[in-house]
């Protein structure tokens, strides 16, 4: 079953072989280590008040003992921070001719959002010794690929969504056939990007870093969550399958943000593993956390439209295991997380710890 699978292959920590229906106990633990559940839960629909109860900033927070947070300035810090990284990307992406095709790829690229993965690059490679400027060439590259998944995923043959960050989405103001050249356009200039202007990293670490986005993407990580998720509408699925399907589409691109910006900021092998531990249990936080929004905002809160999967039929956490135990499983995600990251000095891991506790809360 997935909860035991996430946590015992996926972040390292704890949770003693609990029935299925004992998931109240899920908010009392701290560190455990996970056997696999011998139980399969089927995907059903049932009728739950809770799906349509709304969700609370500090509900997911409060469901685990966490450490008080370090003191830091964290709106401050992504707002300056997000602040960079759109004018980085504005310097990056101009328009030039032709101009329908970069027209397309600023619209989607420059239109908003929370930059949670520039932000999660910069912070770790700033943990580990590096520096703002070392660590936006691929900053600016991982929101470049992230934006290239929404332009493609909101496609009539994707998900067939109109609406992504409060604005129509790409294929519907540009079409379909310049949407999915925007985001191939997107894709390969993330790697040239890097590529050409890293230059004051060394080359090995420029290598790595290249390895650990390509893998992120490709056929083992973002595509492979994708074509699960296509393979999974309309049958049942057990938590362990959504976990697979969750770790590859949304959890190994955070994973890789995190990675990078340690690799460029100059981390030694155990630090890197650290933090790739951390950036695990939040990837799939996310998606925890993506999943209950769904079901509980508006498309108007959202930017986007809301209960998408549940009129496609898809496999959420939520759905196989209810409201409230998803929230629960979220908080031991979070305070896994936290723990990942004693291993730090806590002044430098605050921006890290915040943006964990952000992910939790987020309302859109």
């Amino acid at each position: 079953m997935a909860i035991s699978a996430t946590i015992h292959s996926y972040c390292n920590s704890v949770l003693h072989n609990y029935p299925i229906s004992d998931f109240k106990t899920l908010s009392k633990i701290r560190v455990l280590r996970l056997k696999e559940f011998p139980m399969k839960i089927k995907a059903s629909y049932a009728a739950h008040s809770a799906l349509v109860q709304p969700l609370q900033a500090e509900e997911i927070v409060k469901l685990v003992i966490i450490p008080p947070l370090p003191i830091f300035q964290f709106e401050e810090y992504m707002t300056s921070k997000a602040k960079c990284v759109n004018k980085a990307l504005d310097e990056t992406v101009k328009l030039r001719h032709p101009a329908k095709i970069h027209e397309a790829m600023r619209y989607s690229l420059l239109a908003g959002g929370k930059r949670v993965r520039p932000v999660l690059c910069i912070a770790s490679c700033e943990l580990v010794g590096g520096d703002e400027s070392s660590a936006m060439p691929v900053a600016c590259a991982l929101e470049m690929i992230h934006t290239m998944s929404l332009v493609h995923d909101d496609l009539p043959c994707m998900d067939n969504d109109d609406f992504r960050r409060g604005k129509p989405t790409n294929h519907k103001v540009f079409g379909e056939d310049t949407a999915i050249l925007a985001g191939d356009a997107l894709l390969s200039l993330a790697f040239e990007h890097v590529a050409a202007k890293s230059t004051e990293i060394s080359p090995d670490r420029v290598v790595r870093a290249i390895a650990e986005l390509g893998s992120a993407v490709g056929s083992d990580g973002l595509v492979a969550g994708e074509i699960m998720d296509i393979d999974s509408e309309g049958k049942d699925v057990s938590l362990n399958e959504l976990e697979n399907i969750h770790v590859h589409k949304t959890a190994k691109l955070l994973e890789a943000a995190v990675v990078c910006g340690a690799i460029i900021g100059g981390g030694n092998m155990i630090e890197v593993e650290r933090v790739r531990k951390y950036a695990r249990c939040i990837g799939l936080l996310f998606q925890v956390v993506d999943d209950i929004l769904d079901v509980t905002k508006s498309s108007k809160e959202l930017g986007k439209t809301a209960g998408k999967d549940l009129v496609s039929d898809k496999a959420t956490y939520p759905k196989l295991m209810g409201i409230e135990n998803a929230r629960k499983f979220a908080g031991d995600l979070l305070a896994q997380a936290t723990e990942e990251l004693a291993y730090f000095e806590v002044a430098r891991a605050a921006p890290l710890y915040h943006l964990a506790y952000y992910i939790a809360s987020r309302q859109h």
